[in-house]
């Protein structure tokens, strides 16, 4: 089985999300090996991470891999490090995607690949919620960490309303219709 991670860079950790996430995953046990996907960037990724490792000590056949969006230097300037954060690294292929969007390339290959998905999304914008609407578009299982469980499903008003991208103005009118009023920008 393999799980992917994604979440805000600048989330911060609570022990109430930790105990979630252990129980979480050790609901996994019994699928047989577990691998999960990280992509290293970000506090919620490195919580991620920490948690995984945690699980890794009780169940020692789970592997930890680094899901790299770039090859050439900036790999090989962390590949000491990598070697000794994770049990592997795999670059999904990405040559031809523009630098710009590699990392939200390599969250959908993450996302295409994975059993289930574990995040941590507390915006209606952004490219870790544009993964997570991804994710529901692949029908891939989920679970949002975030304590208010904004529209869990997605599904509230479609989630074409949820893309955000400069041709979309209406989309804080759209998200406040659906979930009520919050910080919303638009991009």
């Amino acid at each position: 089985m393999i799980v992917t991670f994604f979440g805000h860079r600048d989330y911060l950790s609570t022990t109430d999300d930790e105990e979630k996430l252990a129980a979480i995953l050790e609901s996994f046990s019994d699928k047989g090996e577990i691998t999960f996907y990280l992509g290293g960037y970000g506090r919620f990724d490195g919580f991620a991470s920490r948690c995984a490792k945690t699980y890794k000590k009780k169940h020692p056949d789970a592997k930890i891999i680094f899901i790299s969006p770039y090859l050439g230097d900036w790999l090989k300037k962390r590949l000491a490090f990598m070697e000794i954060e994770y049990d592997g690294t795999i670059y999904p292929g990405l040559e031809n995607v523009p630098l710009k969007f590699a990392i939200e390339k390599r969250n959908q290959w993450m996302i295409d690949k994975s059993d289930f998905v574990i995040c941590f999304i507390k915006t209606g914008f952004g490219g870790a919620y544009n993964s997570l609407v991804y994710a529901k578009r692949k029908n891939k299982p989920f679970i949002n960490l975030y304590q208010d469980k904004y529209p869990p499903d997605l599904s509230v008003k479609g989630e074409e309303d949820f893309i955000l991208n400069k041709e979309c103005k209406s989309i804080g009118t759209a998200w406040e219709e659906a979930v009520g009023p919050h910080n919303s920008r638009v991009t």
